[in-house]
């Protein structure tokens, strides 16, 4: 097996059971309908992501699977991802607790719709990479690199954050909790320090990243900002 598919595949392995500890040791309960669906849908939407990079774009599947502070090179970039970590996480365990506690409870119709959500926004993603051979997981200019500003780039400059953002939201739904969507308040000023720093490191390291940036004037929502 090549060294990279090995690699992707114990990472998957171990990031599956990883989460059903977290998800049914935070629930406390085998007997949690909306974890087991979360799960499925969760880890068959990053399955399939993997899957059709490791066919169509090994490069990117590499860049990908080096996730993480100890990845990026900007120090500010480390308590950037470092937080963004806390709050995904926080985004998995606080909806379960509220839900194990009975805080904020909601019909079975909307955790469906919350995975609904989370499978739109892993849809929003695979067009970003579509497009984007160089979305790597960490922010660094590589040799060879050129802005992207075609498909989703041609309307606003960070729509791999923009997608990651419906994350947040079909996640506490999809587990059973409405307060646990509130994560997003101290989201998203970090997202909002992750998109301009990368901004500011694009604009010294990569050639016409600064021409891409006057022709595209919104970062995370057409004609809005």
């Amino acid at each position: 097996m090549i060294p990279l598919y090995r690699q992707a595949l114990v990472q998957s392995v171990l990031g599956l059971l990883f989460f059903i500890a977290l998800v049914f040791g935070s629930a406390g309960t085998w007997e949690y309908w909306q974890g087991w669906t979360f799960l499925a849908v969760f880890f068959a939407s990053t399955l399939a992501f993997t899957i059709y990079l490791a066919i169509y774009d090994k490069p990117l599947l590499e860049r990908r699977m080096k996730a993480g502070p100890w990845h990026e090179q900007e120090r500010s970039q480390k308590i950037i991802v470092s937080l963004v970590f806390v709050a995904f996480f926080a985004s998995v365990v606080l909806p379960i607790l509220d839900y194990r506690l009975g805080l904020s409870r909601v019909p079975a119709w909307v955790s469906v719709v919350g995975n609904a959500i989370i499978v739109f926004s892993f849809l929003a993603i695979f067009w970003v990479v579509r497009t984007n051979s160089w979305a790597a997981s960490n922010i660094r200019v590589e040799a060879g690199q050129k802005v992207i500003d075609g498909g989703p780039y041609a309307y606003i400059r960070h729509p791999m954050y923009a997608a990651a953002v419906w994350l947040f939201v079909g996640m506490p739904l999809a587990l059973g909790s409405w307060w646990s969507i509130a994560l997003l308040a101290p989201l998203l000023p970090v997202l909002l320090w992750r998109l301009l720093d990368e901004e500011r490191i694009l604009a010294r390291d990569l050639p016409g990243y600064t021409d891409y940036m006057r022709r595209v004037k919104y970062r995370l929502v057409p004609l809005a900002w």
